[in-house]
């Protein structure tokens, strides 16, 4: 069975390895050029504490730190958790 927790945004990190060309024709090797992002989230089930990661595609906005989401995870696998962003 499915349930939630309310998780926190540690940390937002940007894959700065993987370009992605918005445009096409650059005049500098950054021009046009978005990068996908790294969310870590904590959250708490029954009194542990767990982490996960959500990978965000490049031109979607990524969450602050210290924001609130959403968790959902499996009641006999806690630590499985998927963040809904």
């Amino acid at each position: 069975m499915e349930k939630e927790a309310r998780g926190t945004v540690v940390s937002v990190s940007k894959q700065w390895w993987l370009k992605v060309n918005r445009r096409p024709v650059r005049l500098h090797p950054l021009d046009g050029a978005e990068f996908p992002h790294v969310v870590k989230i904590r959250y708490t089930v029954g009194g542990t504490e767990y982490a996960c990661r959500k990978w965000i595609g490049a031109g979607t906005p990524p969450p602050h730190a210290g924001d609130a989401v959403t968790v959902f995870y499996e009641e006999s696998r806690p630590s499985r958790g998927r963040a809904a962003l």
